[in-house]
């Protein structure tokens, strides 16, 4: 029996829904602070990067470029942070995160830099769909 695909609940707390391209589920960390998306490849099961196929691996990896050119168009950022850790959550997932010189944890990681400052909902919701535009999505 195989298991059927789902998001962790703690990849959705704290986050929002933005598109679901062919490989992977995007999401917004609502955290105006650092704009950051997630990506959740749907693969039941995959905790790596090893554990797609290599038409996957591929497919991530386009999508991570897509949703990295999506953010630095809406924020022009400095730089670009994409990492995938899964020391807390072990659902692979890929961390897409904005990065300023200005910003409050410039040039340290932005983990565990204070408590999140959520988005007003009226500009979370123009970012995501600037995000979605941006996708094509």
């Amino acid at each position: 029996m195989s298991v059927a695909f789902a998001i962790d609940p703690r990849l959705e707390q704290g986050s929002v829904a933005v598109a679901e391209l062919p490989l992977s589920v995007v999401r917004l960390v609502d955290d105006r602070r650092f704009p950051w998306l997630l990506l959740i490849p749907q693969v039941a099961g995959a905790i790596d990067l090893i554990d797609l196929s290599e038409e996957d691996r591929g497919a991530v990896i386009e999508e991570i470029a897509a949703a990295s050119r999506a953010l630095k168009e809406a924020t022009g950022c400095d730089k670009l942070n994409v990492a995938a850790l899964g020391n807390q959550v072990s659902q692979l997932h890929i961390h897409v995160i904005a990065r300023f010189s200005t910003d409050s944890a410039w040039p340290d990681p932005v983990w565990g830099k204070g408590a999140p400052v959520p988005f007003e909902p009226a500009a979370r919701d123009a970012f995501v769909k600037s995000l979605r535009a941006s996708l094509a999505v």
